[in-house]
């Protein structure tokens, strides 16, 4: 994003699901930055932890459901909108189609051409238990 966050971050271990086609992605560390939405006039500004990984994606960053909550955010998903208390009223944000569009045909060329690892045929057994003793 054009960001020089290296002094700013933490390190970070905790995995996230369903970013990288059939992977757990492990990110390198978080960040906290503050995010506007909005204009001068009428905005809304909060504090979001990202987590900062690396791998390619279609998007630079993604705000997820504690995000939008903080920003207590009403989205309208049929009409591509989102909603929020501002300054001085509701600031209304409306989805770029075109933009929409080209994020999910580069998604979709990325799914394609990632590799899901096959799932494991072996049923892990704990060590030292019988039976009798895991009950």
């Amino acid at each position: 994003m054009g960001l020089d966050i290296s002094k700013m971050l933490t390190p970070s271990k905790a995995p996230f699901y369903s970013i990288v086609p059939g992977n757990a992605a492990t990110p390198i560390s978080s960040v906290t930055q503050p995010v506007t939405f909005g204009t001068k006039e009428n905005y809304r500004t909060e504090y979001i932890k990202f987590k900062v990984a690396n791998f390619e994606s279609s998007y630079h960053t993604i705000l997820g459901r504690p995000a939008l909550a903080k920003f207590m955010v009403v989205p309208h998903y049929v009409y591509l909108l989102l909603k929020m208390p501002g300054k001085i009223g509701v600031p209304t944000f409306h989805c770029d189609l075109k933009k929409l569009y080209d994020c999910d045909q580069e998604a979709i060329a990325y799914a394609s051409t990632t590799r899901v690892p096959e799932p494991s045929s072996e049923v892990s057994q704990p060590r030292n238990s019988s039976p009798s003793q895991r009950w």
